[in-house]
């Protein structure tokens, strides 16, 4: 059955395959799969010749730059809804599955040896946690020398897909102190803004004592030090490639619904509650290049894994992919 779908949506594309020598694709959008995006659009330019750039711009310029037809595809981190999607006449289907790292520099304190539980995290990014040996960080920290410094919080200044995914988290685990998922959001920590996930993990690179959240390709490309986690069971977890996956299995994005869905907080003992599923947005009418875009998609999906894998990233779920090509057929080619 896949392979008759991929033959068919192949097939489909090929209608556009000889419209231009040079095929010419911009984009823009999200910064947290930026890294994936880079090294999948090297090797298809390889393999095809087609010139895709993509500018990490941020999940809020990405929404911005799809509904004002800046770009032929945009990246966002937080997804539409329906409605929304039908209101700017735009298609939306996921691509890939990440972490959000909770990432520290606490000098002295190596990488994964501080741990975090969901009271502690909440305290930190709410403000009530305002130095390293508070007690609610300390309780899980017995061999760690924790200094009474104050916590600095690095957070993200620009309407962010990731901050949106962090404060979804935030608030299944705290909803007192986080009644709202959002791309910029009114922090009453002692914070210090960043733009980008490049700028995040500089400020946090850089500043002893902060901790922030960003993905975990950028903890992986600036050696930053990124907590153990206590997740929705109870079990403690790292932010790795298998744990995003563990939790990328639980998540419900129906194709009936636009793949609309926020995967953090899933279930599973070894699931990493802080998971993300990065989007892309096409318009509607522009079918000619719109097959050009899904051609660059399901090459990455079929040859794209080892790529996103490096990076820390996991693929969506077979039967994701599945509903996605089935969506591409119905809504987009």
């Amino acid at each position: 059955m896949k392979l008759f779908k991929v033959i068919y949506i192949l097939a489909a594309l090929v209608i556009a395959a000889n419209a231009s020598s040079k095929v010419e694709i911009d984009a823009c959008g999200a910064s947290f799969p930026k890294a994936v995006y880079a090294d999948w659009i090297e090797a298809y330019e390889a393999e095809t010749g087609v010139h895709i750039s993509y500018e990490p711009t941020g999940s809020g310029d990405g929404i911005v730059s799809a509904v004002k037809r800046a770009s032929d595809f945009s990246g966002t981190d937080k997804p539409l809804l329906p409605w929304r999607l039908e209101r700017y006449e735009l298609t939306m289907f996921p691509a890939i599955v990440g972490s959000i790292v909770l990432a520290y520099n606490i000098p002295g304190i190596g990488d994964n040896e501080l741990k975090l539980s969901e009271e502690a995290i909440a305290a930190i990014f709410s403000g009530r946690a305002e130095f390293w040996d508070d007690p609610r960080i300390i309780k899980h920290n017995n061999g760690l020398k924790l200094p009474h410094e104050p916590i600095k919080v690095a957070v993200r200044s620009d309407g962010s897909g990731t901050t949106y995914n962090f404060t979804y988290y935030l608030r299944k685990i705290d909803y007192a102190h986080f009644k709202k998922a959002t791309k910029l959001f009114d922090w009453q920590a002692d914070t210090i803004g960043a733009k980008g996930s490049s700028g995040m993990s500089k400020t946090i690179e850089e500043t002893p004592y902060t901790i922030g959240y960003v993905d975990f390709s950028s903890k992986k490309k600036h050696h930053l030090c990124s907590a153990v986690v206590e997740n929705r069971e109870g079990k403690w977890v790292l932010p790795t490639l298998q744990s995003a996956m563990i939790g990328a299995k639980y998540a419900n994005l129906d194709k009936e619904k636009d793949f609309f869905g926020v995967i953090a907080y899933q279930e599973g003992k070894s699931s990493y509650p802080i998971i993300a599923t990065s989007f892309i947005l096409l318009p509607k009418e522009r079918k000619a290049k719109n097959r050009e875009i899904i051609k660059f998609f399901e090459w990455a999906f079929s040859n794209g894994e080892y790529i996103a894998n490096k990076h820390g990233f996991a693929m969506l779920p077979e039967e994701t992919m599945e509903d996605i090509r089935d969506y591409w057929s119905e809504k987009v080619l």
